[in-house]
């Protein structure tokens, strides 16, 4: 797939897939002969993992740091762990926050709604 449709397909920009490809969310896209960018079913695994954590509101850096040890194999298995538990942790905190403002929200309109 061409970057074009890449960036169609996850509903992204070509140079947000640029950027995530130079930070080291995505490791190693196939280029064709000519040097373009052919994303491959593995490359496609990798930026759907990069958006998808991007939007869970991981930093990049950790999500660097996580493609960093999974492309070391094996061996970093249990860091990988960690790092995904803490940010699962973090997310979830982001989560609790967000459903309070959320009914906080909800009591004011209601109560708005009564004085309406």
């Amino acid at each position: 797939m061409t970057i074009t449709e890449v960036s169609e397909k996850f509903g992204i920009s070509p140079d947000t897939l640029r950027y995530y490809e130079k930070a080291g969310l995505i490791p190693h896209v196939t280029r064709s002969a000519g040097g373009a960018r052919d994303y491959q079913e593995n490359d496609l695994q990798w930026v759907q993992l990069a958006v998808c954590l991007r939007r869970a509101g991981l930093p990049i850096e950790a999500i660097s740091r996580y493609v960093e040890l999974n492309l070391q194999g094996e061996g970093t298995l249990e860091e990988r762990v960690e790092l995904l538990k803490t940010q699962r942790e973090e997310l979830q905190k982001q989560i609790r926050e967000t459903e309070e403002a959320l009914q906080l929200l909800e009591k004011k309109i209601r109560k708005y709604e009564e004085r309406l």
